[in-house]
């Protein structure tokens, strides 16, 4: 018998969510690799697995659904999600009164509610059923990586029943979570300034939110009446709470906040995060405060969000999920970069196996990794105050889900975000985008900051239905499309023009409130004339015949975007 140490292809560290996908995916791309799967932790796993990363948008729920082929495990075992829904909540029990950012149909793109325990079981069989050497139980003891340059094979120590033994790999891949075993090894630890805590814990049955009011308009609003099934954020000045159903009956639960405004030794026991939401979320206090609501377990985590010097190398080893980068859970971006990166580490694999140098490939991919990860990043870092507030945040959100719907999410779902030579025929388009954003968050930024230094307050009780955005909903939609080559181009040239719009439309509404705004956060927009009215005028706490539709050009000298 062939010595199952020996001669391995891939050797993954860590049999989590990353690890088990990537192996799935290596074996999906070419079933004669031979990958194996070191897990310290044994199988199964408890359902409601101590685990974050429990809700997906639509690149990991695109990666898990089509890419892994998932997608009959996904829509029976788990649950589907009725989008994000944001509450602005804070200090409040009539939650059918505040303002609700949400949708009331299920826009077209499917994502799905993880059980985290019961989906790792389900990969780690299914990884077997392939023919990956899964080994749970198994812990490693120590990793002596090739010297570099040389086609030597790796070596990793491990021991599992007592058994201490040692694997050769040509490759070898970090999936190891916050144990981050090449990361500490190699000396890559990167902090980030964005500084943020978490608190989580689950609770046995059902929240559900829409039960949380008798008024029968309110429960019926969405169709179906299933606001449980979305991920929801209660929002308020520096934090957000999450609401998240799994398959077994439980409901997670998290606090996540700036750790300036709401300090982690105010949250990081489960009573003083009991205490912390009588205070500031007092309806779900009250919903938790009964005996079939048993807490199943708590944990929080200081400083979650952190970087990384290197993921790829010309020297065949990479680095994959929370082992090597992790940016903040507000819209559950982790199963996202998993699976790009877990793409990118496919794509070297088989460049290498095919005999071809991937020195250049390594480095250009991790630069677009490092890239999605820093202009993600500028969503969430020094943000936090401004998640209080209900005529802003709600503005926030839709701009930052056009952002991804228009650029990233398209490249993936499209199936060219390695696709080096797409990539530099857009090269223009997506520094635009991303220009644009780097100037919108600062602006929203300050809209806050302006409305809380003057003590605006919108209209209250209003109900901003996303699924009603005719042009938002067809963004979405469109990620369910196989463009060629030449429609996805035309299609995200097309999404930045509409950003250019979208700017021009949020910054005119900022300034007209505050006008001091236009020199604070000057605006960069070249937008053709044109009538500009792309959200309803409820959006901006308006009334109709305050409508911002209306000919408008750019505020100032831009750039102009050639499509």
């Amino acid at each position: 018998m062939p010595d199952p140490h020996a001669n391995i292809d891939v050797l993954i560290l860590g049999g989590g969510l990353a690890g088990l996908s990537l192996a799935i995916e290596l074996k999906r791309r070419d079933p004669a690799i031979a990958v194996t799967v070191l897990e310290r932790n044994a199988h199964p796993a408890p359902e409601a697995a101590f685990k974050v990363g429990e809700s997906t948008v639509e690149i990991g729920a695109h990666y898990f659904s089509t890419v892994l082929g998932l997608r009959e495990h996904l829509d029976s075992r788990q649950i589907r999600k009725f989008g994000f829904r944001f509450f602005f909540s804070d200090g409040r029990e009539d939650l059918d009164a505040t303002t609700e950012v949400g949708v009331r149909e299920a826009l077209p793109m499917m994502s799905w509610q993880l059980d985290r325990g019961r989906f790792e079981n389900f990969l780690g069989e299914h990884a077997a059923s392939l023919g990956v050497d899964f080994r749970h139980g198994c812990k490693v003891m120590g990793v002596e990586l090739a010297a570099p340059g040389s086609d030597a094979a790796h070596e990793v120590r491990h021991v599992q029943d007592g058994v201490e033994s040692v694997s050769t790999a040509r490759w070898v891949v970090d999936a190891s979570g916050r144990a981050a075993l090449l990361k500490r090894k190699l000396g890559l630890a990167k902090t980030h300034p964005h500084d943020a805590n978490a608190a989580w814990w689950r609770v046995e049955g059902r929240l559900d939110p829409g039960s949380w009011s008798s008024d029968l308009d309110w429960m019926q609003r969405c169709q179906p009446p299933e606001r449980w099934r979305s991920t929801n954020h209660l929002c308020g000045p520096g934090y957000w709470f999450w609401m998240i159903p799994l398959a077994s009956d439980v409901h997670s639960l998290g606090i996540v906040c700036d750790a300036q405004m709401h300090p982690l030794d105010t949250i990081n026991s489960h009573d003083k995060a009991m205490a912390w939401l009588r205070k500031h979320q007092p309806r779900v206090a009250q919903a938790l405060d009964v005996p079939e609501h048993a807490v199943r377990d708590f944990r929080f985590l200081r400083h979650f969000s952190h970087g990384c010097e290197q993921v790829f190398s010309a020297d065949r080893w990479a680095i994959t999920g929370e082992a090597g980068l992790f940016l903040d859970p507000f819209y559950s971006p982790g199963s996202d970069f998993i699976a790009i990166s877990n793409g990118y580490i496919c794509e070297l694999i088989e460049k290498d196996r095919a005999g071809a140098r991937i020195g250049a490939h390594a480095e250009l991919y991790q630069q677009l990794l490092f890239s999605f990860f820093d202009n993600t990043m500028s969503l969430y870092q020094d943000q936090y105050p401004l998640f209080g507030d209900a005529l802003v945040m709600p503005l926030k959100v839709v701009w930052d889900y056009t952002y991804y719907w228009s650029v990233l999410a398209p490249l993936y779902t499209g199936g060219r975000i390695a696709d080096l030579s797409l990539l530099g025929r857009l090269r223009k388009p997506l520094e635009r985008a991303t220009a644009l954003n780097k100037t919108m968050q600062p602006l929203l930024r300050g809209w806050g900051e302006a409305n809380a230094a003057a003590g605006h307050v919108p209209p209250d009780g209003r109900e901003l239905d996303q699924s009603s955005i005719g042009w938002f909903r067809d963004l979405n939609g469109a990620l369910l499309d196989s463009p060629d080559d030449a429609e996805l181009y035309d299609r995200i040239c097309a999404n930045v023009v509409r950003m250019e719009v979208l700017a021009a439309e949020m910054a005119r509404q900022a300034n007209r409130q505050h006008p001091t705004l236009a020199a604070i956060s000057p605006v960069d927009f070249t937008v053709a004339a044109g009538t500009i009215g792309l959200l309803p005028p409820v959006w901006y706490g308006l009334a109709d015949d305050l409508a911002v539709a209306g000919q408008v050009a750019s505020p100032t000298p831009g750039v102009a975007l050639a499509t």
